[in-house]
């Protein structure tokens, strides 16, 4: 354990009532132990901003969070100062409806949602709130990283990369309209080779233009609830996808959006829990 990791511990079990977090981690979940375990590892791994956590649950047998791995990083995370809450979120409506749900139950400023697979590497939760907190976005996204294609160099994939330069803009963004082909810069291992060919120094990030984020998004969360949150659940059968999407582009309309170089973000690459996409929410609300 680090010195510093030791006085955080100790001051956390001094601690009565510890204040508010400045940002919460929101995690919906189901039928992934393993993979959640990671997710909460790479949280504690996390030296700043001050943080909390909270778990959704909507798995078809035992909570996720009740694996002993899961559970053990919650206690770590707990020993740090961190408050965790564990929800149990059942009936299952779908996917939008699970984050609105997360959402009414968060409180701080900031909101980072984050997939039950996907490992953050040390220092990404501090880099994604201060670029949201410099830029004036609605939201940051780090998008993820499958690491088993790091070898798999696609440099056309890459050229619709735009920096942000200066504050984030709102845009329009809709699906074969203009920026939607900036898609492809979230493929595959795209963003590992985009950050080292920008040659940023150790402490240094930029912010790029996005179509979306998926799996890993900060947002501001009075310009999110602003612009309706997830509420639009209740107009989507249960089975859909892109629910994350439709938000961003009403976020990005009105605030704008960004992604964040280096990403720092790592795909734990698991199949999907979400089989069937056939409707997406984004084309079905016509947002």
């Amino acid at each position: 354990m680090t010195r510093r990791g030791a006085a955080r511990w100790a001051e956390a079990a001094r601690s009565e009532a510890p204040a508010p977090p400045t940002l919460e981690v929101l995690i919906p979940t189901c039928d992934r132990p393993a993979e959640l375990a990671v997710t909460l590892a790479g949280l504690a791994g996390q030296d700043d901003p001050d943080f909390g956590v909270l778990i959704s649950d909507q798995s078809t047998g035992d909570a996720s969070y009740e694996h002993p791995a899961a559970d053990a990083m919650c206690r770590v995370l707990q020993a740090q100062g961190r408050p965790v809450r564990r929800e149990r979120h059942l009936p299952a409506r779908g996917l939008a409806e699970q984050r609105h749900f997360l959402l009414s139950q968060a409180t701080a400023p900031y909101v980072l949602f984050l997939d039950d697979d996907v490992w953050l590497e040390p220092g990404s939760l501090a880099r994604m709130l201060a670029a949201i907190r410099s830029s004036g976005a609605g939201f940051v996204g780090s998008a993820v990283q499958g690491l088993s294609y790091l070898g798999d160099d696609r440099p056309q994939e890459r050229e619709p990369l735009e920096l942000w330069d200066g504050p984030v803009q709102p845009e329009h963004l809709r699906r074969d309209g203009p920026g939607s082909e900036r898609w492809t810069l979230h493929n595959a291992a795209n963003l590992v080779h985009a950050a080292a060919d920008l040659g940023l120094a150790p402490d240094e990030w930029r912010l790029y233009k996005v179509a979306w984020v998926g799996a890993c998004v900060l947002f501001d969360r009075a310009k999110l609830e602003a612009c309706g949150g997830f509420g639009f659940w209740r107009n989507l059968p249960p089975e859909h996808a892109g629910e994350d999407v439709a938000a961003q582009w009403a976020v990005m309309e009105r605030y704008g959006g960004a992604g964040i170089l280096p990403s720092g973000a790592v795909h734990l690459e698991s199949p999907t829990t979400v089989p069937n996409r056939s409707v997406d929410a984004a084309d079905l609300l016509g947002t």
